[in-house]
Parts: C-alpha cells; structure tokens; sequence
C-alpha cells in the first residue's frame, strides 16, 4: 500500500538524506501513527541496516531484559550480512559490531542506520544511551554519508532522552519529526484510495472514534457501512481492536496500570482535572512520579495539559484527548454480554448522540488550524481553551468548551454542534446564547470584543436568531488543507 499524505515529512527525510554532512534523526509520534511505514516509504531501498527493539513484555507476560535485547541485536546484525561472531556483552560492543558492519560496506555512498522502537532497547541498567551516546559522538557524527533515523512511540523517553538530553546527546540531534495522526482531509483521501465510500458525516465520526490512526484505519472494510466496521472492531466476539487498549499502554510505558488509572479518571470529565484531583481519586503519590507520569501521557498524546481561561496559571487542568481512548472506555470496558451489533442497533440512541456531541467537541480542538483558517486568522497568534462559570442564587453559570482568545483583542466564543441537518436556533437555544456572550464579555478587557461563532456539520438555517452568529464554520472547512 503506497503511503498517503505525509508529504512535508517525506520531503523532509529525502532532504535529509542528500544532505552532505552526517544526520541524526529522531522521529516520534502516538503509536500505532505509522512512523515506521513512513520511513520505510520515504527511504525505500537506502536503508543500510536496520533493527527494531523487542516490545519490553513478550506474548507470555514475562519481560524482554538487556540480554535478549542484545541478542536480538546481534541476529539483526547477522541477518543483514554480518559474519558469524558472538553475542555483544553490552551496548557498546554491540554498536562497536555496528561500525564494523558500516565501515566493511562503506562505497562512499549515503548509508541510513534505522533503530526502530529505541525505547524499547533502553532496559534498565543496561547502559543503552552511554553507548549510544558514544557511537554518535566518537564515530558516527564524523561521517558525512551516514544517516542515524531512531524511532519510538514513548514520546516522553524520546524527548528526555534524545531531543531534550542534557548528558552526552546534548543537542546532537539534527532534526526531528512528530508524526501527527490524519487530518479529516487525509482521511479522506486514505478511505478513497481503499475504495471505501463514506459521506464527510461518517469520516467526521470515523475520526472521532479512531483518532485518524492509520493502523486503524486499515481495519474498515470496503462495502460496508461506518456502523457495520464499528462493531466488527469493537463490539463482535472477535473484534480486532477489542484489546487494543491495554496493549497500548503495555507497549509504551513501564508502568502501565498507572497510567490507565489516570487516563480512566480523566474520561469521567470532559475538560479534565486537576493534579491534586488526579491524586486523589486515583490514590497515586502527589509527588515527582506523578509528574513524571503525567508528562509522559502529555507527550504520547493521550492526555493535554491546559489553563481553563481566566483562570490561574499556577493551576493547570489535564484532560484526556485521545479518542480511540474515549471511545473505548464509553463504549467497550466493562461490557458484558455485548450486542455483537451494539453500534448498528444504537445508533441513533440517546448516549450515542451525546457522545456525538462532545466527541465532535474534541474533533474541532484537534482542527483548530482550520477553524482559524475559516476565520481568516491563521496568522494571529491565538490560545485556545475551555472556559466555565460557576453559577449561583444572582445568575445562572455558563460552560464554553471553545474559546479562541486572539492577539488582536477578539475571543470567539465557539459553540459546536454536530447534527445531520442544519442547526436551528431556537428561542430558548437565543437565550443561552446571549447569556453565555454577556457573561464572558464581562470577564474580558473592555477593548476585547466577543465574537460568537457556530462550528457545526451543515451550517446555519435562516430564521429571527440566524444573526446570534458573527461566523458559521461548517465541516466541509474543517476538511480544508
């Protein structure tokens, strides 16, 4: 399957690769993103050597330590045209085995070393990033043809490790990638090019229950309808994706059971929680683990970290953003005796619409370089956030789960709506409006004016309130390069 999208990485990587000096590359992203298929892609026939760690646990539970991971190492070796030898001892024989391989096939020509799943070799005591550390630093960084790409999917290991290193790769890096999941527009044109029929309504939704995955999104079937793949991936006895969550935590963090704890307690609100409120009901330590572990979620992309406007910035909130995560934990956890066609037969059901809505909610967060495009503000500095009042005996609050705070003294108070039809303002739906408008307008600087925007599926239909709205955003703009 010929890769689709990525165009700005894979030009990336080619330039690299005729650069003429020698070039560390580090590529992360969430996994299952596609990061390997897209080096693969981009460097078809160039790679030199390469090699993927073992995934820290094996199919039987037990863990994969520093010697397997050598091992493994020495058999990549070997199968790529070393002769036989012995195993390395450690790390640094074991890249000291790699110039020698490198230097016995070096014709002058680019030569691309590809360590895919580096975090997965950094056991522990196994002093993996010294002796990477002195492959890049006394050997390979003098080579002017040699291309280093690592690969993970613990973005929070690739960052401290690589990217942000304070140690001997301090620096070292010569460029990075983070592998984003699709756009609406590249999933789009990923379904087209499978041959899979569906209306921009059901790619809408696809997104929001994947994620635009690309691992994922190989699993629908052509021919049949977006409710009919949901339940053959979530719902039947042998759904594919049924088991998807937990490996996904296993395969990434060290401490897994952890980070679900936390990741469960943030599903259960939707703009997310405090640290202090993560603590305590999770019944984690409230100390530097804790930070640890929610740094490491914030940089795989499964939790953000936010400043609720108006409010302090020595109080950040954490709320879950994955959506693969949100379905999953709404919808499949903890079911039992599960309709095989829970989708199909609940689709038009009062919980499936709710989640529609503040799924669609996370769906604009996600596309919010579209929405400012819409706006015609993509050049303006902005903020974006979730911003809430609580309410007492004098006034109703209000909750706005959008707001674009800009450079240039405007706040779009963002209402999303996701409906299969146009959405009508009624009466009552003009008086919340106005209310939520005069109660934010008071909480800004008299200079800033309050702009009240609709993002929804099908636009706006025209009746006395139709002007409540300065701008209607629609879906087809969201699909917008």
């Amino acid at each position: 399957m010929a890769i689709l999208g990525r165009k700005k990485e894979i030009d990336e990587l080619k330039q690299l690769y005729s650069s003429d000096k020698a070039e560390f590359v580090a590529v992360y992203g969430r996994r299952r993103v596609g990061k390997t298929f897209l080096i693969d892609e981009a460097l078809k026939g160039l790679i030199t050597f390469r090699h993927a760690g073992l995934s820290p646990v094996d199919e039987s539970g037990a863990s994969n330590n520093s010697k397997q991971q050598l091992q493994h190492f020495y058999q990549s070796l070997q199968l790529q045209g070393m002769k036989k030898s012995h195993c390395p001892k450690n790390w640094l024989e074991a890249f000291f085995m790699l110039e020698q391989f490198l230097q016995q096939r070096d014709d002058g020509k680019r030569q691309v070393i590809f360590l895919d799943e580096l975090p997965w070799m950094d056991t522990p005591k196994s002093g993996f990033i010294t002796a990477l550390e002195s492959f890049w630093n006394t050997w390979a960084c003098h080579r002017q043809n040699l291309m280093l790409i690592v690969c993970g999917s613990a973005n929070s290991w690739m960052l401290d490790n690589l990217v942000n290193n304070h140690g001997g790769l301090y620096g070292r890096t010569t460029y990075e990638i983070k592998l984003m999941p699709f756009t609406l527009s590249e999933c789009e044109a990923f379904y087209k090019s499978q041959g899979i029929q569906m209306s921009r309504y059901d790619i809408a939704q696809a997104n929001m229950i994947l994620g635009g995955i690309p691992y994922y999104m190989t699993y629908l079937a052509k021919g049949k309808s977006l409710a009919q793949n949901i339940d053959t991936l979530f719902f039947d006895s042998n759904a594919k994706l049924k088991n998807e969550f937990s490996r996904l935590f296993a395969s990434v963090f060290t401490r897994p059971e952890d980070m679900i704890r936390i990741v469960r307690f943030l599903s259960s609100r939707r703009n997310g929680f405090t640290r202090d409120d993560i603590a305590q009901n999770t019944q984690l330590s409230n100390n530097g683990d804790l930070s640890k572990q929610l740094n490491a979620l914030t940089a795989s992309d499964f939790i953000e970290k936010y400043f609720p406007f108006g409010e302090s910035k020595r109080k950040p909130h954490y709320k879950l953003i994955d959506p693969f995560c949100l379905f999953y934990l709404r919808f499949v956890e903890g079911q039992k005796n599960i309709d095989p066609q829970f989708w199909m037969n609940n689709v038009d059901s009062a919980k499936i619409n709710a989640w529609r809505g503040y799924a669609f909610e996370d769906l604009c967060f996600r596309h919010i370089s579209q929405i400012k495009h819409a706006l015609q503000i993509a050049g303006v500095t902005t903020t974006q956030s979730a911003w809430s009042l609580q309410g007492d005996d004098k006034q109703v609050g209000a909750q706005i789960d959008l707001i674009i705070s800009r450079k240039d003294n405007v706040i779009n108070l963002c209402e999303m709506k996701f409906y299969s039809e146009e959405f009508t303002i009624s009466s009552d739906y003009h008086k919340t409006l106005v209310h939520r408008t005069n109660l934010l307008q008071q909480q800004v600087s008299r200079k800033t004016a309050v702009h009240s925007t609709l993002v929804t599926t099908y636009g706006l239909t025209y009746n006395a309130y139709s002007s409540d709205f300065m701008n209607t955003i629609t879906l087809d703009d969201l699909f917008n390069t």
